[in-house]
């Protein structure tokens, strides 16, 4: 049997102040949207720029710190796994889905971060302090 590899490695911006909430387990569970930029020039020489924009979800201590210290426009690098959300829309009864990413370990880069502080100062943080809960999240009807 082949074993599998879920891992991303993403840097970019923030497009918005992070969403920070607590699960009912007491767990702290941050939601950001992370805009990554991509350069390129096309066959005719022309440069060009696409943007990609990444839900990312971060849970426990990590969560908590990038509620306090980031914001809209702030740079991160996050490393993280991919994972599918799947829900049926209530409204309609379609099946929908959204991949996202659950953060594992992130680090501030560039500029200024929420409150004036340097980017750079912010603590860098590592995984495996607090895993990412299995199942549901408070019952959201979307759940990203």
């Amino acid at each position: 049997m082949a074993s599998s590899f879920n891992r991303v490695i993403l840097a970019g911006n923030m497009t918005r102040d992070p969403e920070a909430r607590a699960l009912p387990s007491g767990q702290a569970l941050t939601k950001f949207s992370l805009a990554v930029n991509r350069a390129y020039t096309t066959k005719e020489g022309e440069k060009r720029e696409e943007v990609t924009y990444v839900d990312i979800e971060s849970y426990g201590k990590q969560a908590e710190i990038i509620a306090k210290y980031c914001g809209k426009g702030s740079g991160i690098l996050v490393e993280g796994r991919l994972k599918l959300d799947q829900w049926e829309d209530k409204k309609t009864g379609e099946k929908r889905s959204r991949l996202g990413v659950v953060l594992e370990n992130f680090t501030f880069i560039g500029g200024k971060a929420q409150g004036g502080e340097d980017g750079g100062s912010a603590p860098r943080s590592r995984g495996g302090d607090t895993p990412a809960p299995s199942g549901d999240h408070g019952g959201d009807d979307v759940p990203f």
